[in-house]
C-alpha cells in the first residue's frame, strides 16, 4: 500500500473513499504510447484511465508575424473534444463557427506550459504547434494534454537534432499536469468525472521537472477551501507529478 503524505492524517489516508476504490493519493491508470500517427514529428497517445487525447506536435518554418526577424521560435497549442467523446454527441466547434470559451482557455493553458520548458531561441524561427484531440473525456482531459504533449514536443525536438538541424534539443526541463481535488471532505489525486462533478475543491497543477510550479488552478467548487486544505492538495500533485514525469522518460526511451 502507498504511503500518505506528510501533510495528512495517517487513518484518513487508509481509507478508501473513492468511486474507483483507489486509495487517496493513487492514480488512474495512466499510459503515454508514442509514435502513434504516421506524418507528425511527434505524436503521443495518453491515457488517465478512461480519459483518451491524442497529441500531435507538427513542426514548420517560420513563426507568427509578430516573431519575425526576432530569431527565435513559438510553441502553441489547439484543443478539442470529439463529438461523441463524452455521454452524448456535441456539436463540432468547427460547424458552430467558433470556439467555447472553454476550449480557448484549454489550448492557452497547454501552450504557456510548453513555453514555460523550452528555450525559444534555441529552436530557431520555427514554430511547433501541438493539437490536442480528446478521443474520450472521464476527467483531467487538460491536464492530460499537457503530459502528452511534453512527450510529442520532445519527439518533434529530437527530430530537428537527429536530422542535423539544430545541434542540440531546445527542451530544457520537463512539464506534467494533474488533477487534485476534495471529494467527501479528503483531498484526493487524479480526479475521474465522478468525483470531479461532485468534489468540493477543484484543481489542477502544471509542474516541471525541477518541482516548480507553471500554473495552479484551485476553485471551491461548494465551499473555499483552507491554506492547510491547499497544501495537502499541493502535496498531492508534486506526487503525482513525480509519477508522471517517470512514464514520459520511459514513454521516450522505448520510442
Amino acid at each position: 500500500m502507498r504511503l500518505a503524505m506528510s501533510h495528512f492524517d495517517a487513518l484518513s489516508a487508509l481509507k478508501t473513499i473513492r468511486p474507483s476504490n483507489r486509495q487517496t493519493d493513487q492514480m488512474r491508470v495512466v499510459t503515454l504510447e508514442t509514435g502513434v500517427t504516421r506524418y507528425a514529428e511527434g505524436s503521443c497517445l495518453v491515457t488517465f484511465g478512461h480519459t483518451k487525447v491524442l497529441v500531435t506536435a507538427s513542426l514548420e518554418q517560420g513563426v507568427p508575424g509578430f516573431l519575425k526577424g526576432k530569431g527565435q521560435g513559438w510553441v502553441t497549442a489547439e484543443y478539442g473534444m470529439l463529438p461523441r467523446s463524452t455521454h452524448t454527441r456535441s456539436r463540432r466547434e468547427a460547424a458552430a463557427g467558433k470556439q467555447s470559451g472553454r476550449t480557448q482557455e484549454i489550448q492557452r493553458l497547454i501552450g504557456r506550459s510548453m513555453r514555460a520548458i523550452i528555450d525559444l531561441k534555441a529552436l530557431g524561427e520555427r514554430q511547433i504547434t501541438l493539437d490536442c484531440d480528446v478521443l474520450q473525456a472521464d476527467g483531467g482531459t487538460r491536464t492530460a494534454s499537457i503530459t502528452g504533449a511534453w512527450v510529442a514536443l520532445s519527439m518533434a525536438c529530437n527530430k530537428l537534432v537527429a536530422d542535423k538541424i539544430i545541434e542540440k534539443s531546445p527542451i530544457i526541463d520537463q512539464v506534467a499536469a494533474i488533477s487534485c481535488g476534495i471529494f467527501e471532505g479528503t483531498p484526493v489525486l487524479d480526479l475521474d468525472y465522478d468525483e470531479d462533478s461532485n468534489a468540493e475543491t477543484d484543481a489542477n497543477f502544471v509542474i516541471t521537472g525541477n518541482l516548480d510550479a507553471v500554473e495552479i488552478q484551485a476553485t471551491g467548487e461548494k465551499r473555499g477551501f483552507s491554506r492547510t486544505e491547499f497544501n495537502n492538495l499541493y502535496d498531492l500533485g508534486i506526487k503525482g507529478a513525480k509519477e508522471l514525469f517517470e512514464l514520459q522518460n520511459a514513454a521516450l526511451a522505448a520510442k
